[in-house]
């Protein structure tokens, strides 16, 4: 990697790492420490997730006008503010607010960090750019966890006080670290994809117009929601009552997800990045389809107790696996699909997608997983299985050299370019290169 893309990933790794340090122990600090119950510490986690519903819309277009950079040190210094609030806040309104601050700012920083490596990366070390990024991100919040977990004392309020006042230090070194990135003036973007491609007012008509970037938008949804947005709610619901594993089981099997991440990252990395990416993430539906049914047998298998809990540690495991697949695809793909003048809005989008599938995972799975068992598991291998089948759709509107970038590196006779349907007649459009 280059500096100016170590720079950018050491930066998300240390924002990671303070995030790590207040988001397991949040719902406790409110409803707990502050004693303000567990209807203001729900209250409190839902305004932060649906801070960044109302921040991600007009997000890419600033990153698109203004650059990346700007955006993120805004972003990491309201981050920052947030989070100070959050650790003195003792009253309902204050700890409202604070938390709202803090995940509009958080949520900021997700478009605007990928748009930096996108714009320091090409086509040949795009993914594994990303893939490092998930790698340490992974890392920072497993270790910012195990750190904090050692330093909070449920008697001691301060010592939460202490973990925001960390992360929000987290939050402006890593302004502070990509502050002295030089950003390239011109963004580098995906062989094959023009940069008139919906120009700068193309807006999210062009977007829309893009039935690629559509067809993803949707996966994006579902992978989220019937993945990350089961791990704390419908899932660990599902554990507790249908197969009757110890809560703090719970933080054995997300570590072995992290661990699976940290350690299978990159030699999946090797396996995947001269395959089609469409085919990658429909083998990720399939892994996850089987993850449920294991799951299943968890809670409606009639074993043992010791096999209930092996099978959800290994569940979660499974889910890292698939993680460690998406990690090096779905991202890059986003970029490579994205007009030049439009990769903060494609990203912002799509970061959009994403939490929209993180609030409404939780609000469908959590009841379900607590009491349907058995439709809940079903519900879950059928969306799996859906991802499959959306990403083979997908993969038919994808270029050859958006579907495998590693083409790039062959000598062809024809490059196809995808573009934005709306986009088209505003350009020429090269219909063939001859190397």
């Amino acid at each position: 990697m280059g500096a100016a893309l170590r720079r950018i990933q050491l930066g998300s790794a240390l924002s990671a790492f303070g995030l790590g340090f207040t988001v397991p122990y949040l719902y406790v600090y409110v409803a707990q420490v502050r004693d303000l119950g567990a209807g203001t510490a729900g209250v409190v986690l839902a305004v932060f997730a649906m801070a960044a519903l109302a921040v991600l819309p007009f997000t890419g277009r600033v990153i698109d006008r203004r650059g990346p950079l700007p955006v993120l040190l805004v972003a990491s210094v309201v981050a920052s503010l947030g989070a100070v609030a959050l650790g003195f806040s003792s009253q309902v309104t204050a700890s409202v607010l604070s938390a709202a601050v803090l995940g509009a700012g958080t949520a900021v920083m997700q478009p605007a960090l990928a748009t930096m490596l996108v714009r320091c990366s090409d086509t040949g070390t795009r993914t594994r750019a990303f893939a490092m990024q998930f790698f340490l991100q992974n890392l920072g919040l497993g270790i910012g966890g195990l750190v904090g977990g050692q330093i909070v004392d449920t008697e001691r309020p301060a010592s939460f006080t202490l973990l925001f006042l960390i992360e929000a230090v987290m939050f402006l070194v890593l302004g502070a670290i990509t502050a002295t990135v030089r950003m390239p003036r011109t963004p580098a973007v995906a062989a094959g994809v023009s940069g008139a491609g919906g120009g700068a007012g193309g807006g999210m008509r062009a977007l829309l117009s893009h039935r690629a970037m559509v067809q993803l938008c949707v996966l994006g949804f579902v992978v989220f929601f019937a993945c990350y947005g089961q791990f704390e709610s419908g899932l660990a619901a599902y554990g507790t009552e249908a197969a009757g594993i110890e809560p703090s089981t719970l933080g054995i099997a997300l570590a072995a997800n992290t661990a699976v991440i940290v350690v299978a990252q990159f030699v999946v990395l090797r396996l995947v990045e001269r395959r089609r990416r469409s085919r990658v993430i429909a083998a990720v539906g399939l892994i996850w389809a089987f993850a449920w049914i294991v799951a299943g047998y968890a809670g409606l298998g009639h074993g043992s107790q010791t096999m209930a809990t092996a099978a959800m540690i290994s569940t979660y495991a499974l889910f890292g696996l698939g993680e460690s697949m998406l990690s090096p695809t779905v991202a890059p793909l986003v970029a490579d699909l994205a007009p030049e003048s439009m990769v903060g809005q494609y990203n912002s989008a799509f970061a959009l997608c994403k939490q929209l599938a993180l609030a409404v995972g939780p609000a469908v799975g959590g009841p379900m997983g607590a009491s349907l068992h058995g439709p809940y598991i079903v519900t879950f291998v059928l969306f799996s299985l859906g991802i499959t089948a959306l990403a083979l759709r997908l993969g038919r509107r994808l270029t050859p050299v958006q579907d495998q970038p590693s083409l790039a590196a062959v000598p062809s006779r024809v490059v196809a370019v995808s573009l934005p349907e709306g986009a088209a007649a505003e350009a020429p459009v090269p219909v063939a290169a001859v190397h």
